[in-house]
């Protein structure tokens, strides 16, 4: 299998994780490539699929927990940066950091993302998991998705149908078959002051109740759904008297409680001590199956 680091250009061994995620947690990738073009992410499948390596793709290492021993495989970073604006929409790579969109959004007095403001994460990952906050979603700005298909190397276009949003959810993250390439983008014109005022208003938002000062994945679990009513993962989670607990050096948030923060040299284990503790406590406590949003890799 060493032969990958002749085959792929570019490829490296050994490459710790932490570096890439925004917990700073997780073991080293036996192999890890960073792919700017499309033409490198096929190349990358395609050597990978040779040598009958597991593959896994990283975004902007949010919502993502990593194991201490890391990822026996190749681990493809997604480095897509390119936007082009057309008449109606926009064609974004799928690399693109969802913050910097905003604000390059908001440059152009385009409304539509200004609910990502603060947050780290890149376009792809965004639809893979439906992010969303302030009562939006990313999904309501998708027209369409471009993404290679895992095992076969096809390329596919997406209808926003097609895509199978849900809470939290997609297609994508169901099926594990595709990686994301590139999405458009729908946008409304707006006003670039109000636009920007709004960014300010949820940025101020997220430093005064979110533990921003800290590495951590963002929010650990879904917010669960009783008879449509939407319960905060938090709420339930500080009920059951979690709030400020330490294992290690990771910390179910005393700001936060749906936030486990690493107060400097955490290990995964301690994470998912926690995050196992919290779903024991609130089961027992309200009988409600806590969901976990993280991904959970190389466990």
């Amino acid at each position: 299998m060493a032969n990958i680091l002749k085959e792929l250009s570019g490829a490296k061994k050994n490459v710790p994780l932490k570096n890439y995620t925004t917990y700073k947690i997780g073991g080293p990738a036996k192999y890890f490539f960073i792919a700017k073009t499309k033409e490198n992410l096929i190349e990358a499948l395609k050597t990978a699929k040779n040598l009958k390596l597991p593959v896994f793709i990283l975004g902007g290492g949010s919502n993502l927990l990593i194991s201490d021993k890391g990822f026996l495989g190749l681990v493809i970073k997604i480095n897509f940066h390119s936007v082009e604006f057309r008449e109606k929409d926009v064609l974004i790579g799928a690399g693109f950091n969802l913050n910097k969109l905003n604000y390059l959004f908001a440059e152009k007095s385009l409304s539509g993302l200004e609910w990502a403001a603060g947050l780290p994460g890149t376009l792809g990952g965004a639809i893979y998991g439906n992010a969303q906050a302030f009562g939006t979603k990313i999904s309501d700005a998708v027209e369409s998705v471009e993404a290679i298909n895992l095992k076969t190397l096809e390329l596919k276009n997406f209808t926003k149908k097609q895509c199978q949003f849900s809470l939290k959810n997609s297609v994508f993250k169901k099926t594990k078959n595709w990686v994301i390439v590139s999405a458009v983008l729908e946008f409304k014109s707006g006003d670039g002051r109000e636009i920007k005022n709004k960014i300010k208003e949820f940025i101020t938002y997220r430093k005064t109740n979110h533990p921003m000062n800290f590495p951590s994945a963002g929010s650990v679990f879904v917010n669960p759904e009783d008879k449509k009513e939407i319960i905060r993962a938090g709420f339930l989670i500080e009920k059951c008297g979690l709030s400020g607990k330490k294992i290690g050096k990771a910390q179910i948030s005393e700001k936060h409680a749906n936030f486990i923060i690493n107060l400097g040299g955490a290990k995964a284990k301690d994470v998912l001590s926690l995050i196992n503790l919290a779903k024991k406590k609130v089961k027992k406590t309200f009988g409600i199956e806590l969901e976990t949003e993280v991904q959970f890799i190389g466990f």
